[in-house]
């Protein structure tokens, strides 16, 4: 790795050497070296002192000299960084290089002192916190450390909101380190607003209204607090100061909000001062704010945390379909799919005819894992202008679930066939394989689109052929497939690109016992849907297939490429696509290597029940 310049792998390897043979000097001697190269000072001056006390003397000598000249540059760095400070006490730059040059010294005291100096000074700076929590764990004070981390928790910067939780161990923070992070920080107004509604959530309401209210009086620009502020007091019966808020707020200039307050209220255009407005603001500001919570939370991967917050919007607002589609979605990630098929069931009754699809499409996915069997087809005709000839292959499939296993039985039957049969006279080639395949078989489960089966069973030809000693043959056949799609499909609501990747390895014993490799890539842009077609959606894509096999024959080897399009009317079942694609192709293998040219015209269609 030295050799090609590679030091910062050089040294991320001897660390991990170091990590098996913690008392191998002459490695530790290497690392710290490739440490000071690489810019970690304070690594390569600790692991210099530690060698000082090797027992080999060359060791000894080499560490000495090396610690001596890293510690005496970090020394008259920090004493010249301190008469600085002294001179010019305001001065950022002064506080945050005296700090790391101490923090490199193991000067900890000192660094602490400055880096919260320097963050004091510059209080946006807030990745300054998760330095000050570095150092204060080091020094054993790990309560200050978590309140520092919770401070840049809520940081606007995502770089530094993202270190400091993956730092906190991905968990919500408590009530407790809510405030004291605040008295570290009290003007992080996203801190504030995180606590006050975890308060709300804790059904803690005057102690969220307090926080809502400093929040207002931080920003008297911020309507959403404003929003939450009115609805607290409206809730309480002080309606006197909640209705002049709610007035501003719907009067504002966040629409969304403003009719969302309009909406609560009960009030279309303006505030209605009807005593029914306190029980229709409880009812539903708690449950909007508790579902923002757990979207929120389970965007950002905090599962616990989002189930928490959307079962008390549910429980709030049982009719919130969206509520119910977000529990589909996190019990999903969460590996249960009992609870999210349940839930997708619900939310698939939603009056939105978008979220009813979207938790259609998501219930239909889950639903064949919960039944006993599964009858799936699929059948791909297609012309051939290359060859004049019209083609045939499909397959059905009864598949049922073992229990927890990781596979599933099932029975097959494959057709493959043409119209022409045969071309040539006393020696006919044959186009397909002209016959039926029933087997039996198994797959795996898919693994990111990835998925394993093994099929053994009987040919049957349907044709008198004579490449072949009579009409049956024993079939073997098993691999991989692997699928991936990226972008705007067919199926998605907008227009936009799209990448589309299928990709075979099979073994075929019908074949010679070869291995068959297939790849089909199409990249493209998918068309907005045209009402003036009736409902026409279509994609227009580029081609670029790659066939080869393990027996290297001519057939099974050569590359084709070109454009493409695929469309479709939105009345027609979602599996059925038509298909048009003009190819040009080359054999990879055999003599000449020639070229062809090829038009298909096809359509696609499967099916599950």
């Amino acid at each position: 790795l030295l050799k090609i310049g590679e030091t910062q792998a050089a040294r991320d390897h001897l660390k991990a050497v170091l990590e098996q043979a913690p008392h191998d000097e002459h490695a530790a001697l290497e690392y710290a070296f490739l440490c000071y190269e690489t810019g970690e000072r304070a690594e390569a001056r600790r692991v210099f002192q530690r060698l000082q006390n090797s027992q080999q003397p060359e060791i000894r000598e080499a560490a000495a000299r090396a610690f001596q000249t890293i510690d005496s540059a970090l020394a008259e760095g920090i004493a010249r960084w301190i008469q600085a400070v002294a001179q010019q006490p305001g001065s950022f730059s002064a506080h945050l290089e005296l700090a790391r040059l101490a923090e490199q010294r193991d000067e900890l005291v000192l660094a602490r002192v400055h880096f919260e100096a320097a963050w004091r000074l510059r209080p946006e700076r807030r990745d300054l916190l998760i330095d000050l929590a570095r150092v204060a764990q080091r020094l054993g004070d790990s309560s200050f450390a978590t309140t520092a981390l919770v401070a840049a928790w809520a940081a606007p910067e995502p770089r530094v909101a993202e270190r400091a939780r993956e730092l906190l161990g991905g968990r919500y923070p408590y009530v407790s380190e809510f405030r004291a992070a605040m008295e570290l920080d009290p003007a992080n107004s996203r801190l504030r607003r995180e606590l006050a509604y975890l308060l709300l959530e804790l059904g803690q309401e005057a102690e969220a209204e307090q926080e809502f209210a400093q929040l207002l009086e931080q920003d008297p620009s911020d309507y959403l607090a404003m929003a939450q502020l009115g609805f607290l007091r409206l809730k309480r019966g002080d309606r006197t100061s909640a209705l002049p808020l709610l007035e501003k707020v719907a009067s504002g200039p966040d629409a969304e909000l403003a009719e969302r307050v309009r909406k609560v209220l009960g009030t279309g255009r303006a505030i209605n001062l009807s005593p029914n407005v306190g029980a229709s603001a409880s009812e539903s500001g708690p449950a909007q704010e508790a579902k923002l919570m757990g979207i929120r939370s389970l965007h950002a991967g905090y599962l616990r945390d989002a189930e928490k917050y959307l079962r008390r919007a549910h429980e709030l607002d049982p009719a919130d379909f969206e509520v119910m589609l977000q529990l589909g979605y996190l019990y999903n990630v969460l590996k249960n799919d009992t609870e999210a098929i349940r839930w997708f069931n619900l939310a698939r009754r939603s009056p939105d005819r978008r979220l009813a699809a979207e938790a259609d499409r998501a219930y239909r996915n889950l639903r064949h894992q919960f039944t006993p069997w599964r009858i799936s087809a699929w059948l791909m005709p297609f012309y051939s202008s290359r060859w004049h000839n019209l083609f045939g292959y499909g397959q059905l499939k009864v598949e049922t679930s073992a229990g927890n296993l990781p596979f599933y039985p099932y029975l097959s039957l494959r057709f493959a066939g043409d119209a022409k049969q045969s071309i040539g006279g006393v020696r006919p080639v044959y186009l397909s394989e002209s016959s039926l395949v029933a087997g039996v078989g198994i797959r795996s489960r898919f693994w990111h689109g990835l998925m394993a089966w093994a099929e053994v069973g009987s040919d049957i030809s349907y044709l008198d052929r004579q490449d072949r000693p009579g009409r049956l043959a024993p079939d073997y056949r098993g691999g991989l497939n692997y699928g991936r799609s990226f972008g705007s499909t067919l199926a998605s609501e907008g227009a936009g690109p799209f990448y589309q990747l299928g990709a075979d390895l099979v073994f075929m014993s019908r074949f010679g016992n070869t291995w068959l490799a297939y790849a089909q890539n199409r990249a493209g842009y998918t068309l907005p849907l045209s009402q003036a077609l009736g409902g026409w959606r279509g994609q227009l894509c580029w081609n670029l297939n790659l066939v080869a096999d393990t027996k290297r024959q001519r057939w099974a080897n050569f590359i084709e490429t070109g454009p493409g399009l695929r469309f479709r009317w939105s009345w027609m079942p979602a599996a059925l696509t038509f298909t048009v694609d003009w190819l040009r192709g080359s054999y990879t293998i055999g003599p000449g290597k020639s070229t062809f040219t090829d038009v298909r015209a096809g359509i696609w269609y499967a099916f599950s029940r």
